[in-house]
């Protein structure tokens, strides 16, 4: 009886040791879900609502309609365990403009496309074969390709849609890919306040094909992404150079995470920002990852030149994560 009761202590403390675990971490795309640039990371990613500054189409193609003149963005990401993430974008509004009675123009509704790429991958992994020995170092690859369009119907009511495309280079002939769409919606309160709509990855997935490297043992297999729905809000104060967000998403991975933010303009040129991301009201035992940035612009002419940074503290990896930003309006 002593050895069950003692057995039986153990594997209690063995389960109830280890955190709950959340199916979305296991789901293909966890790449894509970590954020797009320094701006939006810096703000834990609480994005889908705000209609000034540089924008992308990642937390909502309705925004693009609100991007000043031609956005041009970059940024590279130094994480741990020799893994990579980088982005880039371009994001422009076109204006559509019609005449009154009185012969004045006015902007009779604004269009707006935004492309990009995310690419993400793990280099200098130890290859072996099956007795153990060295094969060379080998190296993974995944991305995403997208394109944006949307439209502003009225200064109230903007929506647009998002077509993605994913590459995931895995193992020598083992590679997938997928088309995946975004759908977002944008309402405009007044001039301080914003709410978002969104959904993304519908019908994203990896098609995967193994007989190229298996041959007639290979099999196909298809990996669905976690559908994610969020609603977002933003709040803008001009005269305080003030930005604040909140944004709430459910998915299918049986995840409810909330997102918050703030950017404060503290002086001409130079914002400063705090978030914090991936507070998951469905698993509190995996703690929430707070964030800090910054960016410094600098006119030049018509051209507008930034560089933005990101700090991200990173649960349970062996360092936390920098983003650095190139961004150039013109």
């Amino acid at each position: 009886m002593k050895k069950i009761i003692a057995i039986t202590f153990i594997i209690s403390i063995g389960i109830f040791a280890q955190p709950k675990f959340s199916p979305i971490s296991t789901m293909p795309g966890a790449f894509s879900r970590m954020g797009f640039g320094a701006r939006g990371i810096g703000m834990g990613n609480a994005m889908s609502a705000v209609t000034e500054g540089n924008l992308v189409s990642y937390y909502n193609p309705a925004l693009t309609v609100f991007q000043d003149n031609n956005s041009f963005q970059t940024s590279y990401t130094f994480l741990s365990l020799n893994r990579s993430l980088n982005f880039l974008s371009f994001t422009r509004r076109f204006d559509f403009h019609a005449t009154d009675s009185s012969g004045n123009q006015y902007v009779r509704s604004s269009a707006g496309v935004s492309l990009g790429v995310i690419n993400s991958g793990v280099s200098n992994i130890d290859g072996r074969d099956g007795q153990g020995n060295p094969t060379g170092n080998l190296s993974t690859s995944e991305n995403q390709f997208f394109i944006a369009l949307a439209n502003r119907f009225s200064n109230k009511f903007s929506i647009g849609l998002s077509f993605k495309f994913y590459y995931y280079k895995l193992y020598e002939q083992i590679s997938a890919s997928g088309f995946g769409l975004d759908a977002g919606a944008l309402y405009h309160l007044n001039d301080q306040w914003n709410i978002s709509f969104m959904i993304t990855d519908i019908n994203s997935s990896y098609k995967w094909d193994s007989t190229p490297l298996y041959q007639e043992n290979g099999t196909t297999t298809n990996d669905a992404f976690p559908l994610l729905k969020k609603v977002g809000v933003s709040y803008e104060n001009k005269n305080l150079g003030l930005i604040a967000s909140l944004e709430f998403e459910s998915s299918t991975g049986l995840s409810n995470i909330v997102r918050a933010g703030v950017e404060y303009n503290i002086y001409e040129g130079l914002y400063l920002r705090g978030g914090i991301d991936q507070l998951n009201l469905s698993n509190s035992d995996y703690p929430a990852s707070p964030s800090l940035g910054f960016s410094y612009y600098k006119t030049f002419g018509k051209i507008i030149v930034g560089v933005d940074y990101a700090f991200v503290v990173e649960q349970y990896s062996p360092s936390d994560e920098h983003v650095i930003g190139l961004n150039v309006n013109f």
